[in-house]
C-alpha cells in the first residue's frame, strides 16, 4: 500500500509541477489544456513500441523449442499473475546479466541476456522472470513511460519560459516590468524536480515488483540470491572498470534502482526469519542453445550499452 500511495503522489505531483509551468508561462486556459493532455497520456499509454527497443538491442525470440523450461516458466507464472497472454521471451547477445520488460498488457516481452543465463540457476532465473512478470502485471512500463512524457513536456515548458524571461530581462532592468523571484526559480528547478520524482518513482515500482515476485514464486530467498549475485559480478566487477571510485556513497536520490541492501532486507523480513526454502521448481534447466557470448559489453551503433 506505501508503495501504491508514493507511485499515486509521484504522479500527481509530476502532473501538477507539469501544469504550474504552463500556467506561470502561458496562463489559465494553458495549464488547462496542459491538464487535458495529461489526461490524454493517461489513456493512450505513451512510450516507444516493444519492437524498437527489442531491435536496438538486437534481441531475438526464444521458441519453446530453444528454450522449453524457461517458456513453460513464463506461461505458469503468467497464469498466477492472471495475465492476458504470457509474454513472449527474447534473448539479447550480451555477456552482461541482465533482464528487462518492454510492451505492456497482453502485448509484452521480456528479454534476457545470454550473461543472465550463464550465470543463474533455475530458482534465480525463476524469481527474475516473476519479477519481470509482476512489473507486467502492475503496468509500470505504463506508468514509467507517462512519467517520461511528463518530464519531458514539463523541461520544453521550462526552458521555453526561461527563455522569455531573457528576452524580457531589459524592461525588467529598465523598471517597466516586474518579475515574482519565484517564478525563474520554479522555471529553473522543475526539470531537476522532475528527475528526482522519476528515480523516486522507479524505485517505488522497483519494490512492488519485488513483493509481486515473492507472492509468485512463494520464495524471497530465489531474489535474494539473484540480487546478491547480480550485485556481485556487476556491481563489483563492471563498475570498478568503468566507474572508479564506485565505493564513494551515492545519494539515494539519484538512484534508479533501490540499494541492494535494502531489497534484501525487505525481502529478508517477507520470508518471516526462516531459512532458506526448499525450491519446488526443476532441479535443473538446460540453457537454449546460443553461443557463448564473451565480448564485454560496449556501446552500440544504435546508442545502448550491452
Amino acid at each position: 500500500m506505501r508503495n501504491l500511495v508514493q507511485s499515486a503522489l509521484l504522479i500527481a505531483g509530476m502532473a501538477g509541477l507539469g501544469a504550474l509551468c504552463t500556467w506561470m508561462i502561458w496562463g489559465d486556459s494553458a495549464a488547462g489544456w496542459m491538464i487535458v493532455a495529461f489526461v490524454a497520456l493517461l489513456i493512450f499509454s505513451p512510450g516507444l513500441s516493444k519492437g524498437t527497443i527489442l531491435a536496438l538491442y538486437g534481441a531475438r525470440r526464444l521458441t519453446a523449442a530453444e528454450f522449453p523450461e524457461g517458456t513453460a516458466l513464463v506461461e505458469r507464472l503468467s497464469q498466477q499473475a492472471e495475465l492476458p497472454q504470457p509474454p513472449e521471451l527474447y534473448y539479447v547477445a550480451s555477456a552482461l546479466p541482465n533482464a528487462f520488460t518492454v510492451g505492456r498488457g497482453g502485448d509484452a516481452a521480456i528479454a534476457i541476456s545470454d550473461g543472465l543465463l550463464r550465470v543463474f540457476n533455475a530458482r534465480e532465473l525463476a524469481s527474475v522472470l516473476a519479477h519481470e512478470i509482476s512489473h507486467i502485471a502492475n503496468r509500470d512500463l505504463w506508468i514509467m513511460g507517462l512519467a517520461d512524457v511528463m518530464a519531458r513536456i514539463t523541461t520544453i515548458s521550462s526552458y521555453v519560459g526561461m527563455f522569455l524571461l531573457i528576452l524580457y530581462l531589459p524592461m525588467v532592468i529598465a523598471g517597466q516590468a516586474t518579475v515574482p523571484l519565484a517564478v525563474p526559480l520554479i522555471l529553473a528547478l522543475s526539470p531537476t524536480m522532475m528527475s528526482l520524482m522519476q528515480l523516486a518513482l522507479s524505485r517505488s515500482r522497483e519494490y512492488n515488483a519485488d513483493l509481486g515476485a515473492v507472492r509468485l514464486t512463494g520464495d524471497p530467498h530465489g531474489l535474494i540470491s539473484a540480487l546478491l549475485k547480480l550485485e556481485r559480478i556487476t556491481g563489483r566487477f563492471w563498475e570498478e572498470i568503468v566507474f572508479p571510485g564506485r565505493r564513494i556513497p551515492e545519494p539515494s536520490l539519484l538512484r534508479t534502482h533501490p540499494p541492494t541492501e535494502e531489497r534484501v532486507k525487505r525481502l529478508s523480513e517477507l520470508a518471516g526469519g526462516k531459512g532458506v526454502m526448499p525450491w519446488r521448481g526443476p532441479p535443473e534447466w538446460r540453457a537454449p542453445s546460443v553461443p557463448h557470448v564473451r565480448i564485454p559489453p560496449r556501446w552500440r551503433r544504435t546508442g545502448v550499452w550491452y
